[in-house]
């Protein structure tokens, strides 16, 4: 018993230690990343009007990124698994950096939407490939808090960009330059400079990593083992079984659904709540609110979640909280209850994505654990051009946001039903012979 306890304690020290040594840095990574997505929304409060941009057309603009992101992710995650995350890391970044400050130069809806699709084939591969990667170091059963932690740059970066976008924004005639044109300049070349920085930051894995002793690598080696150990016959190791697994393209469909809602709010919620009558400093006020919450949400879900061992109820649940808030947002009468509704909506997308990324492991492996997570990401990355277009055409069509926030309410309350029906899909693999851990 006593062996144990010492043994437990001692990976529990040493996990921490490897946690404190990369998820800072990876979250600053992607929340540079993220900085690069949603600082479009608070661009469009001046950019639409000086590049002829009606609200679908701007949705568009925004949505096309995740093409790019489509066409590209899987390639690229492939890429990384066999040249190693530092220099593919580093690749992605430069390249996203520089096409985001490009993004400042477009000159019409054609160059606007040029640049946008370049970002997102620039930019695929880094989250999936951040999700593998960390599949190196942490075992399953503590795997939902870390990767909510690092995921909880995603907030971060809406909290702290809010703020600094409205700032920048009143750079405007500078140079001679627009505010818009300086947020993209201002918020696209950090990435670039940091792709530089993991070269030297970022080991290719617990091998490579001078800060670890042997000690401490045999821990991190005997307990990712242990999770192969108890690999079932479901399990998938190789590149076509795992896009052709149902269990994959079911978590695609939720993921889509959770990215529907994520964007779909992102995207548009600095124009709502100019609507409201609030002009661009309090924009990047109020934003902070909601982003906080969710990103403490995100820490806390993730952890409950490994604690009790629960991964899909927790993104079914949290879904569901998500397509609450979508609808009390729009239907409530004062500003204070809209932004509380906003606030809850964004808190159960956001908490949704530590346990959701939790999954894919639980059988996919090596190649498969690539190709997967990766199609999982892209397919429901599309969410992320379903959600901006759909809002904006809505917008257009009606002059309000209402229709389009409640079609964004029934897309991720959808995505919490099929959360459901994979937990029927798990437990069955798992009563015919498969790992019982995927009944949980």
């Amino acid at each position: 018993m006593e062996a144990r306890a010492g043994t437990a304690a001692k990976e529990q020290r040493v996990f921490a230690k490897v946690a404190r040594r990369l998820i800072p840095f990876m979250m600053l990574l992607y929340l540079v990343s993220f900085l690069d997505r949603v600082n479009v929304g608070f661009a469009a409060l001046t950019m639409n009007a000086d590049l002829g941009l009606s609200p679908e057309v701007f949705g568009w603009g925004a949505g096309i990124f995740f093409l790019g992101y489509f066409l590209f992710e899987v390639p690229s995650n492939l890429v990384l698994e066999k040249v190693g995350a530092r220099l593919w890391i580093c690749r992605i970044m430069i390249t996203w950096g520089l096409i985001s400050a490009a993004t400042a130069f477009a000159t019409g809806p054609t160059s606007f939407f040029i640049l946008r699709f370049l970002l997102g084939a620039a930019e695929a591969g880094f989250l999936p490939g951040m999700i593998l990667y960390l599949g190196y170091w942490f075992p399953l059963a503590i795997r939902a808090r870390y990767i909510a932690l690092f995921m909880a740059a995603v907030p971060i970066a809406s909290a702290v960009g809010s703020p600094l976008s409205a700032l920048v924004m009143e750079t405007h005639g500078f140079l001679g330059l627009a505010g818009w044109q300086w947020l993209f300049i201002i918020e696209g070349l950090p990435a670039t400079l940091l792709g530089l920085v993991v070269l030297v930051l970022l080991p290719n894995g617990p091998a490579d990593a001078r800060w670890l002793n042997e000690d401490e690598r045999r821990v991190i080696a005997a307990s990712i083992a242990a999770d192969h150990a108890v690999s079932g016959a479901a399990t998938r190791h190789s590149l076509w079984p795992a896009l052709r697994d149902p269990r994959v393209l079911m978590l695609g469909l939720i993921y889509f659904g959770l990215v529907v809602g994520l964007y779909g709010i992102g995207l548009w919620l600095p124009q709502i709540i100019q609507s409201l009558g609030y002009d661009t400093r309090q924009i990047g006020s109020i934003l902070i609110l909601p982003y906080a919450v969710s990103a403490l949400a995100m820490l806390a879900w993730g952890r409950h979640s490994d604690r009790t061992g629960e991964r899909v109820l927790h993104v079914a649940a949290a879904a569901f909280l998500g397509a609450i808030g979508l609808v009390a947002s729009v239907h409530v009468t004062s500003h204070i209850l809209a932004i509380a509704a906003v606030t809850c909506a964004s808190v159960g997308i956001y908490a949704a994505l530590g346990p959701f990324w939790a999954v894919p492991p639980l059988f996919l492996r090596g190649t498969a654990a690539a190709a997967g997570i990766a199609l999982i990401n892209s397919i429901g990355n599309l969410g992320g051009f379903v959600g901006p277009y759909a809002v904006g055409f809505i917008k257009e069509a009606t002059g309000r946001f209402t229709a389009g926030f409640e079609l964004l309410a029934a897309v991720v309350c959808v995505a919490g039903l099929l959360a459901i029906l994979l937990r029927v899909m798990l437990r069955r693999r798992a009563m015919s012979g498969d790992q019982r851990q995927l009944a949980r």
